[in-house]
C-alpha cells in the first residue's frame, strides 16, 4: 500500500472496512435520499473498535457522526466530479488490478503450497549441483539426461571436486557449491529435488528451465529462526561535528567491558530514539527481514543469551548488540500471509494459475477447438523460426476459436498472438504442432484468467466490497487534498492569521544548554565535577581521565528541553556545575551554560504544528458547509436497534 493510502487510513480509519450492503438492509440514515444501511454501519463500527484510541469515539452516537461526515465527503467528491478525472480513473484501475491478484488463485492448491513452503522454511539445505544447460523448449533431451547419469556416477566414484575441475566451463556445464539455502531461494523444481534428496545422497537428473541438474545434498540444519536483541547506535551523520561516531561507540564499549549496565548506556547514549528509552530493545526479527545485512549477520552470530558484540558499522551508523533471545521459525498462524505472498511471487505460482484456469474453464464452460489447432498448424511456415512470419491475409479471421462467458475469442486474436510470440522460437527446431498446442494452452489460460479478473466485481462479493473501499478511499484522499490539506498549505495569509490568534498554544518548554558528564563510579564523577569547577573543558577532562584501555567518563552536550531523557527529572535549574545525580544506573554531573525559560515559539518555529492545526480548523468549517448542503435524516428507530445490537 502506498503513501496515499497510508495517510488515508491513519487519518480516516472509519473507511477501512466500509462495505457495500444489500438494499434490503434497514436504512440507518440517508444523505439527500441516498440510503446507508444499518448493517454497513455496524460492521464498520465493530471492525474498527480496536483501532479507536479515543474512548469518546467508541460511543455509538459519536461514531455515527464520524461515519455521516465520511459519507458527506464522498457525496461532495462525486458532486465535484473527482471520480471522472482521468488521473483518478487510472489510479483506481491500478489499485483494482493490484487488489485482484489476491483473488486470482485456487484456494486448495494455494493452501497446499503454503504448507509445503512453511515446512521447508524450517530447514536450510547445504548442497552442490552439476548443471548441463539446454533450451527449455527442447524436447529431444535423452543425450543430456544420459550425460547427467554419467556425471552422477563420476561424482559418486571420484568426488565432486575432481569432476568440477574437469567439466565446469561456465557456459554449457556448471558445477557449483551453492552453500546453505531454504525455501524460495531456488527455482521450484530445484527446491523440490533438493528437499527430496537425503543428506549424503545425489539426486537423479531433473529438469528446470535452465537445463538438467543433479544435486548433491551435504547437510540439512534447522533454520536460524527469530532473534531478539538490544542495541546501542551512534549515527554516521552527527549534528555535533566534534563527535566522532567510531570513537564514541568504542568509548561506550569500554564502559560495557568495565561492567556498566548495557540498558542504562543505551538509554543515555543510543541515538536510535525508537529503542533507546527501552534500553535499546528491538522488535524480534528473522533473517532477511531487516534492510541491514551487517546488522543481521552480527545479531545471528551471537549464541549465548546476554552475549554482547564488538562495535561494528552498518549503513546507518555504529552499533553494539546484546542478544536477548533466539527462537525458531514462527508458528504458521503468525506468518501465513507472508508465506502466501512469497508463494504467489515464486515460480510455483504457475501451479496455482494452472489450477485456477482449469477450474474456471469448467465454470465458464470453455470448449476446446481441435479443428482450429489443425488449421493453425497449416498456416505456420519455416519463417516463424527467423521472426519473419506474418499473419496470412486470407486467415479465417472471424471464425470463433472459443468462448469465455460473454467474450468470444476469434481466430484473428490467436493468429496475432502467434505473431507476437514468435521471437521466443527464434532459431529453434520444433514441430509446428508442438508450438500450436503449447501456445494455445497458455493463450487460452491467459484469456480465461483475464476475463475472470475483469468480472471479479460481479462474481465475488468480498472483492466487490473491498473494491468499494478503494474507490471511496481514493476519492476521499483527493477531496481532502483539494479542500483541506493543500488549502491550508497554500493559504499563507490565513495560516499566519490563525497562528497569531492562537499564538499562546505554541510554546517552548524550558530548555538548557548543557554538558553532561556520565561515569559508572562515583569517585570518577566527583573528579569530573572538581575539574569542571576549575573551568576545565570536556575535552581536557576526557583526555585526563580516559585512556585507550579505560573509559571513565563520556560527555554529551546540546540544547535540551528539561524533559529530555538524558537529564534527571529533579534537575536544579541553575547555571554552573550541578550536584552529582544518580539515574539510569550511572552517576552524572551537568554543566548548565545557560537556561532558556519557557517562551512563545516564532511563526517559523511553530509552522509545522500550526499548519496541522489550521487544516483541522478548515476541515471543521468545511464539514459545517457540507451539513448545510446535504440533507441528512437519521432513522431513530433503526438507530435504537443498532445500539441494542452493538451492546449485546
Amino acid at each position: 500500500m502506498n503513501f496515499k493510502f497510508s495517510i488515508f487510513f491513519l487519518s480516516l480509519f472509519i473507511t477501512a472496512n466500509s462495505l457495500a450492503q444489500k438494499s434490503s438492509d434497514d436504512v440507518l440514515f440517508t444523505v439527500d435520499d441516498e440510503p446507508v444501511s444499518a448493517t454497513e454501519f455496524v460492521r464498520v463500527y465493530n471492525k474498527n473498535l480496536d483501532l479507536v484510541k479515543d474512548e469518546s469515539q467508541k460511543d455509538v452516537d459519536t461514531y455515527l457522526q464520524l461515519f455521516i461526515n465520511y459519507k458527506l465527503k464522498i457525496k461532495e467528491a462525486k458532486r465535484l466530479g473527482l471520480d471522472t478525472i482521468p488521473t483518478y480513473k487510472r489510479e483506481f484501475l491500478g489499485y483494482k488490478k493490484q487488489l485482484s491478484k489476491n483473488y486470482m488463485s485456487d484456494s486448495n492448491v494455494t493452501e497446499a503450497l503454503i504448507k509445503e513452503a512453511y515446512d521447508r522454511m524450517a530447514y536450510d539445505i547445504k548442497a552442490k549441483h552439476v548443471l548441463v544447460r539446454i533450451d527449455e523448449n527442447e524436447k529431444d533431451t535423452l543425450n543430456v539426461y544420459n550425460q547427467l547419469i554419467d556425471l552422477r556416477k563420476r561424482v559418486l566414484s571420484e568426488g565432486f571436486e575432481k569432476v568440477k575441475s574437469e567439466v565446469h566451463d561456465g557456459e554449457t556445464v556448471f558445477a557449483e557449491d551453492l552453500g546453505y539455502f531454504s525455501a524460495f531461494k531456488m527455482v521450484y523444481p530445484f527446491e523440490n529435488a533438493a528437499f527430496s534428496t537425503k543428506v549424503g545422497e545425489i539426486s537423479m537428473p531433473f529438469r528446470t528451465r535452465f537445463g538438467y541438474h543433479i544435486v548433491i545434498v551435504e547437510d540439512k540444519r534447522p533454520t536460524l529462526g527469530e532473534v531478539t536483541v538490544e542495541h546501542i547506535m551512534i549515527m554516521n551523520n552527527q549534528k555535533d561535528s566534534l563527535v566522532n561516531p567510531e570513537v564514541r561507540i568504542n568509548e561506550i564499549y569500554k564502559k560495557i567491558n568495565q561492567g556498566e549496565n548495557f540498558e542504562s548506556l543505551a538509554k543515555q547514549f543510543s541515538e536510535d530514539k525508537s529503542s533507546s528509552d527501552k534500553g535499546g530493545l528491538l522488535t524480534p526479527f528473522t533473517g532477511g527481514q531487516l534492510s541491514s545485512q551487517e546488522f543481521e549477520k552480527v545479531a545471528f552470530s551471537l549464541k549465548e543469551k546476554g552475549e554482547i558484540s564488538k562495535p561494528f558499522k552498518s549503513n546507518y551508523g555504529w552499533h553494539i548488540i546484546k542478544l536477548i533471545s533466539k527462537e525458531g521459525l514462527q508458528p504458521i498462524e503468525k506468518i501465513k500471509n507472508e508465506v502466501e505472498n512469497r508463494v504467489k511471487r515464486d515460480s510455483r505460482s504457475s501451479l496455482i494459475n494452472d489450477a485456477l484456469a482449469s477450474k474456471l474453464k469448467k465454470q465458464y464452460d470453455v470448449k476446446d477447438n481441435e479443428k482450429a489447432l489443425i488449421y493453425f498448424e497449416s498456416i505456420l511456415t519455416p519463417s516463424y523460426f527467423s521472426r519473419g512470419w506474418i499473419v496470412p491475409s486470407n486467415v479465417e479471421a472471424n471464425k470463433e476459436l472459443f468462448k469465455v462467458g460473454s467474450k468470444t475469442v476469434l481466430y484473428s486474436d490467436f493468429a496475432n498472438h502467434l505473431a507476437a510470440v514468435q521471437k521466443a522460437y527464434f532459431e529453434k527446431q520444433m514441430a509446428f504442432s508442438d508450438i500450436i498446442r503449447k501456445e494455445y494452452k497458455s493463450y487460452q489460460e491467459a484469456v480465461i484468467l483475464a476475463y475472470h479478473e475483469e468480472n471479479l466485481e460481479f462474481v465475488n462479493e468480498d472483492f466487490a466490497q473491498i473494491l468499494k473501499e478503494y474507490r471511496d478511499g481514493l476519492l476521499l484522499f483527493d477531496l481532502m487534498e483539494k479542500e483541506v490539506w493543500s488549502a491550508a498549505i497554500n493559504d499563507s495569509i490565513g495560516l499566519k492569521t490563525y497562528f497569531e490568534k492562537n499564538a499562546s498554544t505554541y510554546v517552548w518548554n524550558t530548555r538548557v544548554d548543557v554538558v553532561i558528564a556520565t561515569a559508572a563510579k562515583q569517585k570518577d564523577i566527583e573528579k569530573v565535577k572538581a575539574l569542571m569547577n576549575k573551568d576545565k573543558s570536556d575535552e581536557d577532562i576526557s583526555q585526563e581521565l580516559n585512556s585507550d584501555k579505560i573509559q571513565k567518563v563520556i560527555f554529551t552536550k546540546g540544547l535540551m528541553e528539561t524533559s529530555n531523557q538524558s537529564l534527571p527529572i529533579d534537575l536544579e535549574l541553575k547555571e554552573g556545575v550541578s550536584k552529582i545525580y544518580n539515574y539510569n544506573d550511572a552517576f552524572h554531573v551537568i554543566l548548565i551554560n545557560s537556561i532558556k525559560p519557557a517562551s512563545n515559539k516564532t511563526f517559523d518555529e511553530a509552522k509545522g504544528k500550526a499548519t496541522s492545526d489550521y487544516q483541522g480548523f478548515i476541515e471543521e468549517n468545511w464539514l459545517n458547509t457540507l451539513n448545510n448542503r446535504y440533507k441528512v435524516i437519521v432513522n431513530e428507530d433503526v438507530l435504537t436497534k443498532v445500539k441494542s445490537q452493538i451492546k449485546n
